[in-house]
């Protein structure tokens, strides 16, 4: 049975709206129950953003998450905020290429991967976002890249197509870290 309460978290500007609009559109094309809730700063770039999202075989009752079984971190203060709140036995996935966190929980598990460095290695440095998404996916095997390539092409735009490419290269990169 699929149920995954997930608070993605970064830096205005990351990717991660567009990183949970995917894992939420790729749960509704998919027939499961989703809730995606942004919330974010003032500012356009750099201010705090973060997004919850629930993808649930049966139905959502409440769009907020207020402890995830899933926190996919962007920066470190996002991980300071959120790493408390992770239900026993949940997963912190973060970037370690901006977070550099002594882990103060025994009862849930860490992942990290250089997801900027790698960014920057495959010289597209805004899609870090899609590479975490890719060790998500990966780990919790909430879908495979097949069904993420769907929701992918359709989320975007036809003039944008060039991205289609980039973005799927970048989340197969995470999900074979």
């Amino acid at each position: 049975m699929m149920n995954h309460e997930i608070i993605l978290a970064g830096f205005g500007g990351q990717g991660i709206l567009f990183a949970g609009k995917l894992l939420a559109y790729t749960g509704m094309i998919f027939d499961k129950a989703v809730s995606w809730l942004p919330s974010y700063g003032p500012e356009m770039r750099g201010g705090t953003c973060n997004c919850h999202i629930i993808i649930n075989d049966s139905s959502v009752g409440s769009p907020y998450v207020v402890n995830p079984t899933e926190a996919v971190i962007l920066n470190k203060p996002s991980f300071d905020k959120f790493e408390n709140s992770i239900l026993p036995g949940g997963t912190l996935f973060y970037d370690s290429s901006l977070c550099d966190n002594e882990h103060k929980r025994d009862d849930i598990k860490y992942v990290g991967i250089p997801a900027t460095t790698m960014a920057y290695d495959m010289n597209a440095s805004k899609l870090a976002n899609m590479i975490i998404t890719g060790k998500v996916l990966k780990e919790t095997g909430m879908f495979n890249l097949e069904d993420v390539s769907v929701a992918l092409s359709k989320l975007i735009p036809p003039k944008r197509a060039e991205m289609l490419e980039i973005n799927t290269k970048a989340i197969e990169a995470g999900f074979n870290y």
